[in-house]
């Protein structure tokens, strides 16, 4: 679907809601009389591409390599479960947000968008290595659901024979009835981002005007399907602590968690490049605290890996830290001052301001998780 408008004396075209492609009006008036508005789009290359929530470049992914990046494409962590990321951009801008992400973030510098039949391919050759019992997570820097062939890619994860489980982390907002009837019977749990059940402080929290009551009517509406919901919030110490019982008490009232635990409430962690909230808590004092919750309540809290079927199995790492590798400059990065580099069917992070299509010299300076970053030296 292709929406078309004017803003000043730009001609904006958006495809599936997401893809925005503007035009200088005169240029496309002048081509219009030539070409069809599909063959502009598509051939033309005086245009701009932007995230349409965001308004950044967004970038399409469908040809280099989809392991390497934190960002985009397939993270293996070296277990049976397989994070898949298909766009960055966030329509909310949560205050202890890990990357910096949403329409105030003073960080990112660049969007992805990924071909869905592309991701698909890929993963199946992942899982193809990995075996039976693999666990597709869809998730990334940001909202899933702003990916507009989101059910596609749900349809085309759940025909790889080696997948037992579809898992995706949201924050709800974007959910409709009508997704979740359409998934139901492939999607096998939604992991639900609520950290509270307070419309004022789901404001502060959020960033946004959040649609509480939307999110709570959703939780419902997924737990009367066949799809489980573990509802997953962040523990904010001095904002949010006496809300993490009102969400555990709402978890058990409406029946979360049917085959996994109904819960799973995560510590605020500040990163780098991150949001920085003043408080924090120790691990100590956070696990201690689920601990008296888990007593309180009769529900598992202190989660591991086991509890929800993943164990290790790793696919070769070929690229070393400290190695050093000349290699083509394929895209932009993510942040401002990073590029992306591919290396041995990797793409590669590399921090430098040469720009797309030269030759950059760098080091690895970061080799874990199947994630690489290069410094130029």
């Amino acid at each position: 679907m292709i929406i078309e408008y004017e803003r000043g004396n730009e001609k904006v075209f958006l495809i599936k809601r997401i893809i925005e492609v503007r035009f200088d009006k005169d240029i496309y008036e002048s081509l219009s009389k030539r070409y069809s508005k599909e063959e502009i789009i598509q051939f033309c290359d005086n245009k701009k591409v932007l995230h349409h929530t965001t308004k950044r470049n967004l970038i399409y992914i469908h040809d280099i390599p989809l392991l390497g990046h934190a960002a985009f494409g397939l993270i293996d962590r070296g277990t049976n479960l397989i994070q898949v990321r298909p766009i960055t951009g966030c329509n909310l801008n949560c205050i202890f947000c890990s990357v910096d992400e949403g329409k105030r973030s003073r960080t990112k510098a660049n969007d992805f968008i990924v071909d869905p039949d592309y991701l698909i391919e890929e993963f199946r050759k992942i899982a193809e290595f990995k075996g039976k019992g693999v666990e597709a997570h869809i998730d990334g820097q940001g909202e899933p659901f702003l990916y507009s062939y989101l059910t596609e890619l749900i349809e085309g994860l759940d025909s790889v024979r080696e997948v037992d489980v579809i898992s995706i982390q949201t924050n709800g907002t974007l959910i409709t009835r009508s997704f979740v009837d359409a998934v139901e019977g492939k999607l096998d749990r939604i992991n639900l981002s609520l950290s509270t059940l307070n419309e004022e402080k789901a404001k502060k929290i959020y960033g946004v005007r959040y649609p509480l009551r939307k999110v709570v009517d959703i939780a419902e509406y997924i737990v009367n399907s066949k799809i489980d919901l573990l509802i997953v919030p962040i523990w904010l110490p001095g904002i949010n602590d006496e809300d993490i019982r009102e969400i555990i008490e709402f978890a058990l009232d409406i029946g979360a968690g049917k085959k996994w635990p109904p819960l799973g409430i995560q510590k605020y962690i500040p990163y780098k490049g991150g949001r920085k909230l003043k408080n924090v808590m120790s691990f100590r004092e956070f696990y201690g605290k689920l601990r008296e919750l888990e007593k309180e309540y009769g529900v598992k809290l202190v989660l591991s890996p086991k509890d929800f079927g993943i164990e290790k199995r790793r696919i070769p790492q070929e690229i070393r830290k400290g190695e050093i590798y000349t290699a083509k400059i394929v895209a932009n990065g993510r942040n401002f001052g990073e590029r992306i580099a591919v290396v041995k069917d990797r793409v590669v992070t590399v921090l430098t301001d040469k720009k797309v299509g030269k030759l950059v010299r760098f080091k690895i300076v970061r080799a874990k998780d199947g994630i690489f970053l290069g410094e130029e030296v």
